[in-house]
């Protein structure tokens, strides 16, 4: 078992929460909750380590977040 880090948002516009793993090509979803977001991610991120064909050692790790501080 590998445990991944997603990136999650709240679209506004859609009212949706919108997630994403980083560094897995695919890995992408929404949902109208939070617990339907998990579960949609987790499916989501299931097929694309189906289709991934390398080792799993190779795939990208989440290291952290940083905040960037922007003039405008």
């Amino acid at each position: 078992m590998r445990i991944f880090a997603a990136y999650v948002e709240f679209d506004p516009e859609t009212n949706l929460y919108v997630g994403i793993v980083p560094g897995i090509p695919g890995a992408h979803t929404q949902g109208a909750t939070l617990d339907e977001l998990q579960k949609n991610l987790k499916e989501v991120l299931e097929l694309c380590l189906e289709e991934y064909k390398g080792p799993t050692e190779d795939l990208p790790r989440f290291v952290g977040l940083q905040q960037i501080e922007v003039v405008g």
